[in-house]
């Protein structure tokens, strides 16, 4: 994740503090200095930084800190409401009209940030929450944006309104909106064409669909892996056209990510979604308080808990933690549990949400031997020897003898020691299961457990 340098930084600074059983002036002085320098070094704006730390110092250097019985922790704990009130301190939702009124959504960003694709995941977001969306294809310069949207669309089962490259936008933007309101869509979420940096063409552009239809969200695309520049462009983009709010992807790259500490906090305006991936479903909403939690080494257990329930039907998790309660679970419901990690991002996507458990640098840090790409191999060697089995023998795991293990090797392409530790594997989690009565219990106050046993 873009945190994890500026995550560990933190977490040896107040390791450091946490050790020390009363905390001078000069003691969070010294931490706050590191702090700057870490917040600097990702790419956090300059002004920012400094009233962060001005702030974070007024209140830490108090009566309450220095008279505690752990101001490590304290310190820590200002840090985080710090951090957070920083990033918004609530999460923003995009404005939606009530019913079936028509909401306008203009979607505006540089080429490369990503926009033609947000464009969709926000289309399908809001189809999830029922509403019924309508994409406009007006990016009628680059080549294949038209197309790209429509592939998109296609794969969220939301509509795509075009009329080709030859049309002006505003003119498509115009027979969108009234194709919407004829058909009954209550979201129109219009696709306009990104520039390789701002210029007054493009911002013309934009402000002339704004004025002509009526828009009610403009919200803006920003690559976060271009660090500062996503601050200036925000800047830029809300004086010249007005935005409402703004969509930071490629927030899992190796990025260092002050843009998502910054913008906010420079332009007025709140993050709404952040990109995690390329696939239509890695859009995340933007919680302040859980992207502090990450920052800070405690892991974002609640992120990690929803991504899960909206990857498995409610009915098969049920039935899912009712076998691993008996112990029942077999190689069909391991099929089942490797496609719901791969739907939930991977394994380093999980590890990047768990808390640090004080290892330095987050969840990942000293678990670097788990490399996605090796886990992936790992996990379709699995696959290849699971798809090997009969169904009986996915059913009935007791039923693998030595003979039967030789013929699934062969089948899978893998030598028999694979098969041998595979079936040894799987016996250990399902007496582990058995160890562990409470674990899989199904719903607690409302929610399911995590839906895969490894």
């Amino acid at each position: 994740m873009a945190f994890d340098s500026l995550s560990e930084k933190f977490q040896n600074i107040f390791k450091n503090l946490k050790g020390k059983g009363k905390l001078s002036e000069a003691d969070v002085k010294a931490a706050m200095k590191e702090v700057k320098m870490a917040l600097l070094e990702a790419d956090v704006n300059f002004k920012v930084v400094k009233q962060f730390i001005k702030s974070v110092e007024a209140r830490a250097v108090g009566t309450e800190v220095m008279t505690s019985l752990t101001p490590g922790q304290m310190v820590i704990k200002i840090v985080n409401e710090e951090m957070v009130s920083l990033m918004g301190s609530e999460t923003t939702e995009i404005a939606l009209k009530s019913g079936n009124e028509l909401t306008v959504i203009l979607m505006a960003g540089l080429q490369g940030a990503g926009k033609t694709t947000t464009t969709a995941k926000i289309a399908g977001k809001l189809k999830a929450k029922g509403r019924k969306p309508l994409l406009v294809a007006c990016d009628v310069y680059r080549p294949a944006a038209v197309e790209q949207l429509k592939i998109n669309g296609e794969k969220q089962g939301v509509d795509v309104f075009e009329e080709g490259t030859t049309k002006n936008p505003v003119d498509i933007a115009t027979d969108g909106i009234n194709y919407a309101k004829d058909n009954h869509y209550n979201v129109v979420i219009i696709d306009t064409a990104g520039r390789l940096h701002v210029d007054e063409e493009m911002m013309a552009e934009l402000q002339k669909i704004k004025e002509v239809i009526g828009v009610d969200q403009t919200i803006l695309v920003v690559d976060s892996m271009t660090g500062q520049d996503a601050v200036n462009v925000s800047e830029n983009f809300n004086e010249k056209i007005g935005i409402d709010g703004v969509i930071l992807t490629k927030l899992d790259g190796d990025t260092r990510g002050g843009a998502a500490l910054s913008i906010r906090a420079v332009t007025g305006k709140p993050i709404l979604y952040v990109g995690m991936g390329e696939k239509l479903s890695d859009l995340e909403q933007f919680y302040p308080d859980r992207m502090a939690s990450r920052i800070l080494g405690m892991g974002d257990i609640l992120s990690l808990i929803e991504k899960a329930e909206s990857q498995m039907d409610e009915e098969k998790a049920r039935e899912m933690a009712q076998k691993m309660k008996k112990a029942e679970f077999d190689f069909n419901d391991y099929l089942e549990q490797t496609k719901q990690l791969r739907n939930m991002g991977g394994i380093s996507s999980i590890l990047s949400a768990l808390p640090s458990m004080g290892l330095p640098g987050g969840a990942m840090k000293g678990l670097d031997a788990i490399d996605e790409e090796e886990a992936e191999k790992s996990m379709t060697r699995v696959e290849s020897i699971i798809f090997s089995m009969t169904p009986a023998e996915r059913s009935n795991p007791d039923l693998l003898n030595p003979s039967r293990k030789n013929r699934i090797a062969k089948g899978a392409g893998v030598d028999i020691a694979e098969v041998n530790r595979l079936v040894k594997q799987f016996d250990q989690m399902k007496k582990m299961m058995k160890q562990m009565p409470g674990m899989f219990g199904g719903k607690k106050k409302g929610k399911f457990k995590m839906p895969f046993g490894f």
